[in-house]
């Protein structure tokens, strides 16, 4: 116990002292939904991963440097508009954001967000909402600009 206590510790300090040498880090983003449980599902299904179910009616599922947690509360109010995800295999995601009826049906510069498009900046990606109208979008590794 005492071995996990200093651990711990160790750990905070170190995430700590990294923190105060440069710009802020984000490390959680929530996203808010009405049923956790089928959230859960649906949001690892999407991701091809499984979360990890927390107390408080959580669920948390990594993504990459973050933790985008998934959180129940009523009435869920959408993400800001929108949480972008890094994908290797974005054909992949796509079938599964089909299968799950999450595709957008809005325009993004003219091309349909729900389609697999190379966007005008030179990102390949598509556009999603969650079942509870959180929008997602999905580009492409090595495709992303840097702006």
């Amino acid at each position: 116990m005492k071995k996990a206590k200093k651990s711990t510790k160790a750990t905070k300090k170190a995430t700590k002292t990294k923190a105060k040498s440069r710009t802020p880090v984000l490390f959680r983003i929530n996203v808010e939904v009405g049923d956790v449980a089928q959230a859960a599902k649906q949001w690892g299904t999407l991701l091809g991963t499984q979360g990890r179910l927390q107390a408080g009616s959580r669920c948390y599922f990594d993504a990459g440097a973050v933790t985008l947690q998934v959180v129940e509360v009523s009435p869920a109010h959408p993400a800001a508009k929108a949480l972008y995800f890094l994908v290797d295999d974005l054909d992949a995601v796509f079938k599964r954001a089909e299968k799950l009826g999450w595709l957008s049906k809005e325009l993004v510069h003219g091309t349909p967000g729900g389609k697999i498009s190379v966007r005008p900046w030179g990102e390949r990606s598509f556009y999603a909402d969650d079942a509870w109208g959180n929008p997602l979008c999905f580009v492409e590794n090595g495709t992303v600009y840097p702006g």
